[in-house]
């Protein structure tokens, strides 16, 4: 008797579907051949979610991009869409997360040389956000409903893979700093601004265009950046006295394969920003020093690092001795993208789940209509869709020459909304994490990768006890920014008396604590949690369907309110509402 074949090894080609996503047809026997194996037949398991259109299926998202300006890129968010909810797009974000950079600190020749291999599915993924402007479009063409635009193709991209986003995000949330120093600027922005991505490490001149990094944390500080002790030593050769060199260490330094970064250290006035280049102008590589990636629990296609400078050169940005205020602008645009990740993800979990349940069957019927799974999955959809309509509304505050009053609101919005949406994320992914029973739990499915990826915008650019006494103090900075945020909410003044009464409760605790600073710090998260839910309440009355926005009011503040996903007041329509999240083609 011949052995029997030898398994294949042969590796999956990047363009082929995935295997557990071919369905092939069922056994037959050959005339006078051997019986069918019955057992290996396949019932009763959902058809793989892919080749959709992401942007068409998503009805609250198109809503929101059209009531705050950005219909006119309605047709590149269908072709982004289409893109990223094809097989291929899906197969490449499986790739990158199976396969997660790793460092080369030295070539064979004990040359260091720091540099960082990417399976090529990540550079045709970022290549692909890049080409579709996810990091700048928003500031190359600042025409009405830039920032939405922008903000509506990022989330659709980094709603089937995140990892790419940080740099995206970091590139994005660059502009506006390198804008306010265009001595600077003048030298990146043309770069940041083109849609090519080009991943060489080369001199930034050489390049066809760049992308950004950050680093601020360092070991003994964590977010209490003013205790960093990298610093900066003026080149005596620069008259202008913008050139530094740098001596010190970055606990976490995102998106290490950058073009160029920005940081904070320490130079004579005090506190600084400083500009970093990974590539120096005569194409010598710049002194930084990857030390270690570091092995998270998600984000595994993205590179994040620690590194070391020993006479770094960098030039300064913005006023010296001014670093924090200089490089706060950056930290404001890359938290909305955390409420903009954070949500994408809860769209991508409820997506799963809904389609899961509406392919799956037990006990004589489908899940999705089984009153206890349709409760669950429509609370799920009101999450989703809140955060939708709360993270574009901040886009739209973040339009240019938007005004004084909107400047002030999304300066306090932002932080209440990402403290509040981005707690919301892991719970949610859970949540619909479990609605696939125990295909959810493998990594087989999207939603286990999900799962270990919202905790991230929670933590990044600030946890969750920093972003609420960051309201705090932005309220003691300026007061106006909480009179604009009521101002707000008083758009729905009379149209919920739940609403009403909640709005009343916050606005009465908030200035009664506002008048005791240790009340105030004690009862921070309390504040900014009925401040954000109360945000996302009155955009729901104001825009999403009258039953959606009554149930979502009621199962957040109303007197029935549970403390887990699928409790609803008595007579919500909860098939209506999943219906809504299901879209023409899902």
């Amino acid at each position: 008797m011949p052995p029997p074949p030898r398994p294949s090894t042969r590796t999956l080609d990047p363009g082929q579907d995935h295997p557990h996503d071919r369905h092939p047809a069922p056994d037959r026997p050959a005339a006078g051949g051997p019986a069918p194996h019955p057992t290996h037949e396949v019932t009763n398991q959902a058809p793989p979610r892919v080749d959709l259109d992401e942007y068409g299926t998503n009805l609250p998202l198109a809503e929101a991009v059209r009531t705050f300006g950005a219909g006119w890129h309605e047709p590149e968010l269908h072709e982004i869409g289409t893109l990223v909810g094809s097989g291929r797009f899906q197969l490449d974000t499986e790739l990158a997360h199976a396969s997660p950079p790793a460092l080369r600190t030295h070539d064979r020749y004990g040359n260091r040389i720091d540099e960082i291999d990417f399976h090529p599915a990540y550079h045709e993924i970022i290549g692909a956000a890049v080409a579709h402007g996810t990091h700048t479009a928003g500031w190359a063409d600042p025409k009405p409903g830039a920032a939405v635009a922008r903000a509506a193709s990022f989330m659709l991209f980094t709603q089937i893979e995140p990892g790419h986003g940080c740099p995206m995000s970091m590139s994005h949330a660059v502009v506006p700093v390198l804008q306010h120093d265009p001595d600077v600027g003048r030298d990146w922005l043309p770069g940041l601004f083109s849609r090519s991505y080009d991943p060489r490490l080369v001199a930034p001149g050489s390049k066809s265009g760049l992308t950004f990094g950050m680093g601020m944390t360092e070991k003994q500080g964590g977010s209490d950046v003013r205790a960093n002790t990298t610093r900066a030593v003026p080149l005596t050769s620069d008259p202008e006295g913008r050139a530094h060199l740098l001596t010190g260490h970055k606990w976490f330094f995102s998106a290490p394969q950058s073009d160029a970064f920005l940081v904070l250290a320490q130079a004579e006035a005090g506190l600084t920003c400083f500009l970093v280049p990974r590539v120096l102008a005569d194409g010598t590589r710049n002194t930084v020093r990857i030390q270690r990636l570091k092995n998270k629990l998600g984000n595994k296609s993205n590179a994040s690092s620690e590194v070391e400078f020993d006479g770094t050169w960098a030039v300064r940005v913005g006023e010296p001795g001014r670093g924090v205020p200089t490089i706060i602008e950056m930290v404001n645009h890359t938290r909305l993208d955390c409420v903009l990740g954070t949500t994408a993800g809860m769209r991508q979990s409820v997506s799963e789940a809904i389609w899961h349940a509406r392919h799956r069957s037990a006990f004589g019927a489908r899940l999705a209509d089984q009153p206890a799974m349709t409760a669950v999955l429509a609370d799920l959809a009101l999450e989703t869709e809140a955060a939708t309509w709360t993270s574009l509304r901040l886009a739209h505050a973040y339009e240019s020459g938007s005004g004084e009053s909107e400047e002030m609101f999304r300066r306090l919005a932002t932080a209440v909304s990402k403290y509040w949406i981005c707690k919301r994320g892991p719970h949610h992914a859970y949540e619909a994490l479990e609605c696939l029973g125990g295909n959810g739990y493998t990594e087989d499915w999207p939603l286990a990768r999900r799962y270990r990826e919202q905790p991230v915008m929670a933590v990044w650019e600030g946890s969750g006890n920093v972003i609420a006494l960051d309201v705090l103090r932005g309220i003691g900075r300026t007061p106006q920014s909480l009179d604009v945020f009521w101002a707000e909410l008083e758009t729905t003044a009379g149209a919920s008396s739940v609403l009403d009464a909640h709005v009343g409760r916050v606005r009465r605790e908030l200035a009664e604590d506002l008048r005791d600073p240790l009340a105030a710090q004690t009862r921070a998260r309390a504040s900014v949690e009925g401040m954000a839910l109360a945000l996302q309440a009155s955009l729901m009355l104001r825009h999403a369907p009258a039953a959606s926005a009554e149930a979502f009011v009621a199962a957040r503040l109303g007197e029935g309110r549970g403390n887990q996903y699928g409790i609803l007041p008595r007579g919500t329509d909860a098939a209506a509402i999943v219906e809504r999240h299901v879209g023409a083609d899902g």
